[in-house]
């Protein structure tokens, strides 16, 4: 290669060592792109192993390894859909047994599970209606009101109906009723239906107070003339 058409020779080496630079200078940066694209991969290798370790050690704490952990995954997610279905709860103490639930994987949907399962075994009372408390209720006084029960020994059924949660109560106010003896204005409690025994217990009360009002109505009156005989005899004396 020699110096092209209208240029002379010096001016050819001077473009022929520039151009060599520039090659030279390319050649170092690639050299210096592949130096760190290899410490990358050292860097990342380094990474992998240390995860690799945390998880084995996690894995370790809950008596399990990678392949346990992928076959109680697959349990889980089975019984998951069961309990969320219908309640089916023959998986669950097997998932309770084990410690991998702990697992941070696991863990907030065991916790759902488990309130699921515990709610599935309740009964959801039924409102006969609504009742908002006033200042100077109390369960007793509400329960004896006529468009409530009219029987104020009733007030347990309110009590347990309420005592784990009211229907709704404004801000700062308790929303459950621990103690019977504490309900505050603003609370809207639930008035569950009275059950047949509930209504035959009041029916029996109604009879039993009906004949004791009967028995005090029919007392034998005093015949006048023996409180004649008795008067004169006094007189006499």
């Amino acid at each position: 290669m020699g110096p092209s058409d209208g240029m002379t020779m010096e001016e050819w080496q001077r473009q022929m060592d520039e151009l060599t630079q520039k090659r030279s200078d390319l050649m170092n940066q690639l050299n210096s792109l592949n130096a760190d694209i290899d410490a990358l991969k050292r860097r990342n290798a380094d990474l992998d192993a240390q995860l690799l370790k945390a998880e084995n050690d996690l894995y370790g704490a809950v008596g399990t390894d990678k392949a346990g952990v992928s076959a109680f995954r697959s349990k889980f997610e089975a019984c998951e859909k069961k309990i969320n279905a219908n309640c089916n709860d023959d998986c669950f103490k097997e998932i309770q047994a084990s410690k991998i639930k702990c697992l941070p994987e696991f863990w907030d949907r065991w916790l759902a599970m488990e309130t699921k399962v515990k709610n599935c075994g309740k009964v959801t009372t039924k409102c006969m209606k609504e009742y908002t408390v006033v200042k100077g209720d109390c369960l007793y006084k509400i329960a004896g009101r006529k468009e409530i029960y009219g029987n104020s020994r009733l007030w347990p059924k309110i009590w347990e109906a309420n005592k784990s949660g009211v229907i709704k109560a404004p801000s700062r106010v308790p929303t459950t009723i621990p103690n019977p003896n504490r309900i505050y204005p603003g609370q809207v409690l639930c008035i569950p239906n009275l059950t047949d025994a509930d209504k035959k217990m009041m029916e029996n009360k109604t009879k039993g107070v009906k004949k004791t009002r009967k028995k005090k109505g029919k007392e034998p009156m005093m015949n006048m003339k023996d409180v004649k005989k008795d008067t004169d005899s006094k007189d006499k004396k």
